[in-house]
């Protein structure tokens, strides 16, 4: 996407899109079409021009340098959502699809006709006149604040001034990084100033303070705006017939209900507490080495005191770990991977990007058959999303268009913590999802189409290969080329695990202050919070902090933080398949082609069977949980 394409024709393919989609709505209500099929296909061409208008809009919305860009996004994704929930609504425009028959239909379009029949349903179509109207307001409410707390959590960069010497235990390169300016250095909210700070500056006041500014990014304004997110999305709720939003939003997942998240919250709880009460004392155990009169683990101690158990009782040092992960090898690696297991390769191309750092590649199925084109923006920069996610530019409809995906990063340039690597092996989990499964004759089941708490299972399971030694052996290199050893490895395998129990616990938390901020009505969001932190969390709240007017997933993920460890479940299920051989490729090919290529054209529970030859179980993930 050229770099000279900025707000005035993101306006202008706003405005074009709009009117491909009317024209396709006005002939499907005047019922210009031979048959079922004809009007889906009207109906396809106007959700692939929408859904192409929204992805581009978001997309630079979060990642484009252009402040004016960024609000055009904006604007874009306001004006679809507009125009969409009016589609929604339409009484008129339901009436013809109800009429639609199903007789005949090949059993994708069979689909795509129940589910859009569905979506106007849940819509609200079928109520009177005042409360469609009231719906309508309500969801451009909702889109409004959720842009506005996304915003703010992006430009909300907090920092804290440190002495030279609070930086000990901070690997070489990351001081580097940092010049000491007039006597002190500043350490930034941003994920790599944060997270080594974290875990390796040996400072315990200096972690606090990080972790206070950290965890109180948005506040206190966002107090403000979740209660008004949360009170619009109750308020839709009930008027389209539902208990509660976190019904209304697990209607069409795996879970089925909102009291099934809440079941599957408590039951993980359950599973991994032994483990995480284990674990727990030996982290508090360590702590007293350096603070006899400790009674508990604060979060500011949390990372750090792990690193160091998994340093003293494993034989991991992280900082010593990163000599083996410099990031463009890590690139390469990863691409390399990805032919050798899947036949998917990667060719830089040289096309127009929104920012320099940004690298393009063409994409194609064993360097015969186009797959798409991939983006890679993998540097923090002012204004920028502050995490790592892959954002779709394009979805892929069979002969008409490929699907072009982007991971947007915040990496240093140069050295990696091996937590880095995980996350980037993670996000390539879903950008391969999104181009393999491009090839649908119907935008609504491309790419990462799949029920919302399946959506992270491809992109966990990817992340096993970088726990794998023959995996890293490839790419993992210090400065004098040697690989990484294949037994500090399995020390890092084994460090890995320890602590999953009460990082399972923390979140349960997380998951659980989704589900009740959305199902409650509730007065005070930090005093909840920390009755939600008590009753999962063995971590203690920190006095005068508010984790949640951060937590960006409030808005994306609603009331279903959950889907995380219910995907996790599903991943550790595949990669039985496996069975530890992670070069297996007839299982790789069986999974890519089983799995990821079916986007949304199936049930996930009916994908994960069909790859497994069995319906999904719970088995390999308590065993390794509670193990």
């Amino acid at each position: 996407m050229p770099s000279h394409k900025t707000a005035a024709w993101l306006e202008q393919r706003t405005a074009q899109a709009l009117e491909q989609a009317k024209n396709c709505v006005t002939a499907i209500k005047a019922e210009r079409f031979a048959g079922t099929t004809e009007m889906l296909e009207l109906w396809n061409e106007a959700e692939r021009v929408l859904h192409g208008a929204a992805a581009l809009g978001s997309t630079l919305t979060e990642l484009h340098p252009d402040p004016q860009t960024r609000k055009q996004g904006e604007k874009t994704a306001q004006a679809i959502d507009h125009y969409v929930t009016a589609l929604s609504l339409d009484a008129e425009l339901y009436a013809v699809f109800t009429r639609a028959d199903l007789e005949g239909l090949d059993p994708e379009s069979h689909r795509l006709l129940t589910e859009t029949l569905r979506d106007f349903r849940r819509a609200g179509v079928d109520q009177d006149r005042a409360t469609r109207e009231r719906i309508a307001e309500i969801s451009e409410q909702m889109l409004l604040v959720g842009q506005r707390f996304a915003r703010n959590i992006r430009n909300d960069v907090r920092s804290i001034e440190v002495k030279p010497d609070q930086l000990a235990g901070l690997p070489e390169d990351w001081i580097a990084e940092h010049p000491e300016v007039d006597g002190t250095v500043q350490v930034s909210t941003d994920y790599p100033d944060a997270l080594p700070f974290f875990t390796f500056a040996h400072d315990h006041h200096a972690r606090l303070e990080l972790r206070k500014a950290f965890l109180n990014r948005g506040w206190p304004e966002h107090d403000e705006v979740l209660q008004e997110l949360f009170a619009l999305r109750r308020e839709f709720a009930s008027l389209v017939g539902y208990d509660t939003w976190a019904d209304y939003d697990a209607e069409i997942n795996m879970v089925g209900s909102g009291s099934a998240i809440k079941e599957f919250i408590d039951s993980v709880a359950h599973t991994a507490s032994d483990s995480a009460q284990r674990d727990y004392q030996v982290l508090l155990e360590r702590v007293r080495k350096d603070f006899p009169d400790a009674s508990h683990v604060s979060l500011a101690d949390k990372d750090y005191y792990v690193e160091r158990v998994r340093n003293e009782s494993f034989g991991v040092d992280s900082a010593q770990v990163r000599q083996y992960f410099n990031l463009e090898r890590v690139l390469r690696g990863i691409l390399d991977l990805t032919s050798d297991l899947f036949g998917i390769r990667f060719a830089p191309v040289d096309v127009p990007v929104w920012h320099e750092d940004v690298r393009a590649y063409d994409v194609t199925l064993d360097g015969t058959t186009p797959l798409g084109r991939a983006y890679l923006d993998l540097h923090p920069r002012e204004g920028k999303f502050g995490h790592a996610a892959q954002f779709t530019l394009v979805d892929g409809v069979k002969g008409i268009q490929l699907p072009e995906g982007v991971l947007g990063c915040n990496f240093g340039r140069g050295l990696l913590d091996h937590d880095d690597v995980v996350t980037l092996f993670h996000e390539f989990g879903h950008l391969l999802h999104h181009l393999v499964a491009g090839r649908s004759a119907y935008i609504r089941f491309s790419g990462v189409a799949t029920e919302w708490d399946f959506v992270e299972a491809p992109s966990q399971i990817f992340e096993e290969w970088a726990w794998d030694a023959e995996v890293l052996s490839r790419f993992a290199l210090n400065d004098a080329g040697e690989p990484i050893p294949a037994d500090l490895v399995e020390r890092m395998r084994k460090a890995k695990d320890f602590g999953k129990g009460f990082d399972a616990l923390t979140q349960m938390f997380y998951a659980a202050m989704s589900y009740t901020f959305h199902v409650e009505a509730v007065a005070d969001l930090t005093q909840k919070l920390q009755e939600l932190q008590a009753q999962y969390s063995l971590f203690a709240y920190i006095p005068g902090t508010h984790m949640h007017a951060s937590f960006g997933h409030l808005d994306g993920y609603s009331s279903g933080y959950y889907t995380y460890m219910w995907s996790l479940v599903i991943a550790k299920d595949m990669l039985s398949a496996f069975n530890g051989d992670l070069f297996n490729a007839e299982v790789a090919t069986r999974y890519r082609d089983q799995v990821l290529a079916k986007g949304g054209t199936q049930d996930a529970a009916a994908l994960v069977e069909a790859f497994l030859g069995r319906p999904y179980t719970l088995d390999a993930f308590h065993t390794w949980l509670s193990a």
